[in-house]
């Protein structure tokens, strides 16, 4: 019968019983290491603390897990593995392969005031912004995700990505960039750490979007053919961009207002620097361990098996098998075999993120039926 509810639990998604003997490299893997980072998501969602983005709520079974996690003494690699295979069920996720990309925290340089040096505003969240319930949408508009509440409290599309620009100066800034591409690829990210000139550092943390869709600006460069996708990165676009203007009528700036999406923050003063961002389960990320997926269909908690080739230590793609936990989320994350690895903070976490868009097998860890 376990099998079977496991299976039930999440019907938006294709899944096919896989036994942990079967699945190469799962023996030798640092399981303690991946305890640890599921121990610390159980304990932030049994203390209900509040998601930055909403997931699919915790099943009865993983909220049963979850406390399991925390009562148990886990010390030893053996008890870590042990406990695994004890609570959950494995299940090859299909579409088969399935697709992963990185992602990452950029470390940034900003100002709290705009100069000739820093021209391009983070932006707080609206007071009048209002997310809708995941999978409401607007009446009429349900590709929308959040809404304006007018003065009269009914709703209405909010302002896409070229008007937010454009009337920029009726929005509380938080911090100031380099310039739009800058501003543009923090949003992308979800987070950022911002260096300022005196030597101080401000963390920013996502606080809501406009509700539009996400457009891949490089998938668009690479459909014209300006970038070929072999070579297609964050310097690279971001180069792209510059090059081709980024006031109002020129290519650059037209290219990323083609993503209508807008990301609004929010500043943390509680994270510590030696702390990951701050996922969308509102616990901190750890690299090449959290993933963002599909919150529609998955749980934050859920621990996932991710086996293919990437070139996640250099340009060359090698073995990638870890067992990782589902803690974030992105707009631009749909489908059960989708996810997004992070890879930490800083440049070179962002050149090896940048390099992951490739085929990657998922398996599943669901919770077993309670006895």
């Amino acid at each position: 019968m376990g099998t079977v509810f496991a299976a039930s639990a999440v019907p938006r998604a294709s899944l096919a019983p896989r036994s942990f003997a079967e699945i190469d490299g799962f023996a030798g893997e640092d399981h303690l290491e991946a305890f640890r980072i599921f121990a610390q998501q159980a304990a932030a969602i049994l203390e209900r603390r509040l998601p930055l983005r909403p997931a699919r709520a915790a099943s009865p079974a993983l909220s049963a897990v979850f406390s399991a996690a925390l009562a148990e003494p886990v010390r030893t690699q053996e008890a870590a593995r042990r406990f695994f295979e004890e609570y959950f069920e494995a299940f090859a996720v299909a579409p088969t392969p399935g697709f992963v990309t990185g992602y990452y925290e950029p470390v940034v340089a900003g100002a709290l005031a705009p100069s000739a040096q820093f021209t391009a505003p983070i932006l707080a969240r609206p007071d009048d912004l209002v997310t809708l319930p995941q999978g409401a949408g607007l009446p009429g508009r349900p590709e929308l995700s959040a809404a304006r509440r007018r003065s009269d409290q009914t709703l209405a599309p909010y302002p896409e990505r070229a008007e937010i620009e454009a009337h920029a100066d009726q929005f509380q800034p938080l911090v100031w960039l380099e310039d739009p591409v800058e501003v543009f690829l923090v949003q992308v990210q979800g987070s950022a750490r911002v260096m300022l000139p005196d030597g101080r550092q401000i963390r920013l943390v996502y606080a809501g979007r406009n509700g539009w869709p996400y457009t891949s600006v490089g998938c668009i460069l690479i459909e014209r053919g300006e970038i070929a996708a072999s070579e297609m990165g964050l310097a690279a676009l971001k180069a792209w961009v510059r090059q081709h203007g980024q006031s109002p009528g020129e290519a650059g700036a037209a290219l990323l207002r083609a993503n209508k999406s807008y990301v609004f923050f929010a500043i943390d003063s509680n994270l510590r620097e030696a702390d990951g961002a701050l996922g969308g389960a509102g616990v901190s990320l750890t690299a090449l361990r959290s993933i963002a997926v599909d919150r529609a269909i998955w749980s934050y908690g859920l621990p996932f098996w991710l086996d293919g080739e990437l070139p996640w230590k250099g340009d060359e793609p090698t073995p990638f098998s870890r067992l990782m936990i589902a803690q974030d989320t992105g707009s631009a994350i749909l489908g059960p075999a989708r996810a997004d690895i992070f890879f930490g903070s800083g440049a070179a976490a962002g050149e090896r993120a940048g390099a992951v868009r490739h085929a990657c097998e998922f398996v599943v860890l669901l919770p077993k039926a309670p006895a």
